[in-house]
């Protein structure tokens, strides 16, 4: 039976941001770097692989462990993190995993005979004579490659380009041999970062790191995460490494620029940094990219959102929402689990995560353990709001919530909307249900939870009857 797709579309319990979405044969696979729950700093686990059929996106697999940590000859003592990776098609029909180690500023490559490994160590991106991409005179530091493969040419992005430092130019290609490893064409500078921006079209939306590329029919989209972190932008060109042109932004992981039901300035989700790339699956387009939870940059999410190529080639930014791989909005009855909520602010906003008065979607248990999320750090003017839902007949609400706190939560279809209902709880160390009646309009309709009231609580699932 057909699972609905949630966001984020892995379990509460994983942790895969860097999302890179492939689809081999009839199933779509994600590559990612790896958080830990709870963890201190980004990346801290070895590389893990996730596929689900591309007929049931809500049906993901765990592929297990595909590339540990120390299997780099640079890393026998596992001492440093394996960042975010990209996999490609070499012409021989094997499979060759990219990354950097956060100590380096090389390109390693793995290789394996099948999409979800066990890959093994195959070598260094290096120039003729032997001298590895990133150690030549002159070279910048390598960062978050990103592969495109035509023929027997891998072209490779690369790049990361912070406020301030001007020894950092742009994002970089490199045009790679049917080896996979030996460069053809040396680096060249497909789009600016925010040092070298004037006058070039990306003013505001500079190259800041997670260079990846797609094509669609004739035309290239380098997609990258800008220099103010939570969004994704896309430029595109006719060509693979020369002549882009900066397109907009994609997604915004606090959902900046969205202004069909809020202001466009109002941020709704606590973002930072953010990374991932498009994939066509079953004549449909989508964007990955990750969340922030814990209240934390280091503990990462995977999301998806569908995106719609116009005629012209232009790509509209999509809104956040908590059921972006299903097809459509999720069904109007029914348990849903909290952690689930694409939005997540309170009276004071905030761009970016962090703040001992934000709420934050957290786990219970440690990293690994299977325990489910949920919204914690609840205070007055909370708000979490889940879109969308095939309404139709609901007339009443359950909430599970437990903490000390003695207030009531507001239940809304839009974030500045009617009080549909008013449900009150109370101070409990447990999961307590809460329930009220409520006439919800039939139709596709979004969910809003506001807490009014003191202390602080948790909230694991609402239900819809």
């Amino acid at each position: 039976m057909k699972k609905q797709a949630f966001n984020p579309y892995l379990p509460s319990w994983e942790y895969i941001p860097d999302g890179e979405p492939y689809v081999f044969g009839d199933r779509v696979y994600v590559y990612g770097s790896h958080d830990f729950y709870n963890g201190y700093v980004f990346c801290m686990g070895d590389y893990v692989c996730w596929s689900a059929p591309v007929d049931n996106l809500g049906d993901w697999r765990y592929e297990g462990v595909i590339y540990p940590r120390n299997e780099d000859p640079l890393n026998k003592d596992g001492k440093m993190c394996l960042y975010a990776p990209d996999v490609t098609v070499g012409p021989d029909g094997r499979y060759y995993l990219y990354y950097v180690l956060d100590h380096v500023s090389v390109v390693s490559v793995a290789v394996s005979d099948t999409p979800a490994g066990r890959y093994g160590f195959y070598g260094y991106v290096h120039y003729e004579d032997g001298t590895r991409l990133g150690e030549r005179e002159g070279d910048q530091p390598q960062f978050d490659p990103g592969l495109l493969t035509e023929g027997e040419r891998t072209y490779l992005y690369t790049g990361f380009c912070a406020r301030g430092d001007k020894s950092r130019t742009g994002a970089m290609a490199t045009v790679l041999g049917p080896d996979m490893l030996t460069i053809v064409e040396d680096p060249v500078f497909v789009a600016p970062g925010c040092e070298y921006s004037e006058g070039t079209g990306f003013e505001g939306h500079e190259f800041f790191e997670a260079p990846s590329m797609r094509k669609v029919g004739d035309t290239y989209y380098f997609i990258y995460s800008s220099i103010v972190m939570h969004e994704l932008c896309y430029a595109t060109s006719k060509e693979p490494t020369k002549g882009f042109v900066y397109g907009g932004v994609l997604v915004s992981n606090c959902d900046l620029h969205m202004d069909s039901d809020k202001p466009a300035d109002m941020p709704v989700a606590y973002g930072a940094n953010n990374h991932g790339s498009m994939v066509e699956i079953l004549g449909k387009w989508y964007i990955f990219y990750h969340r922030h939870t814990n209240g934390t940059w280091y503990s990462r999410q995977g999301c998806a959102e569908e995106l719609t190529i116009l005629p012209d080639g232009r790509i509209p930014q999509v809104e956040l929402t908590s059921c972006g791989l299903n097809g459509g909005p999720l069904h109007g009855k029914g348990e849903y689990p909290a952690y689930i909520a694409c939005r997540l602010f309170t009276d004071t906003p905030s761009v970016y995560v962090g703040g001992e008065k934000f709420p934050k979607i957290m786990q219970d248990g440690r990293d690994g353990d299977e325990e489910p999320g949920y919204i914690a750090n609840i205070q007055d003017s909370a708000t979490a709001g889940f879109k969308y839902f095939d309404c139709y007949g609901i007339t009443k609400i359950k909430i599970r919530v437990r903490g000390y706190a003695d207030g009531e939560f507001e239940v809304k279809t839009a974030w500045d909307g009617e009080v549909l209902a008013r449900i009150t709880v109370k101070n409990s160390n447990v999961w307590e249900e809460y329930a009220s009646p409520i006439t919800i309009p039939d139709g596709r309709q979004a969910i809003y939870l506001t807490y009014r009231g003191g202390g602080n609580a948790s909230l694991l699932s609402f239900t819809l009857e």
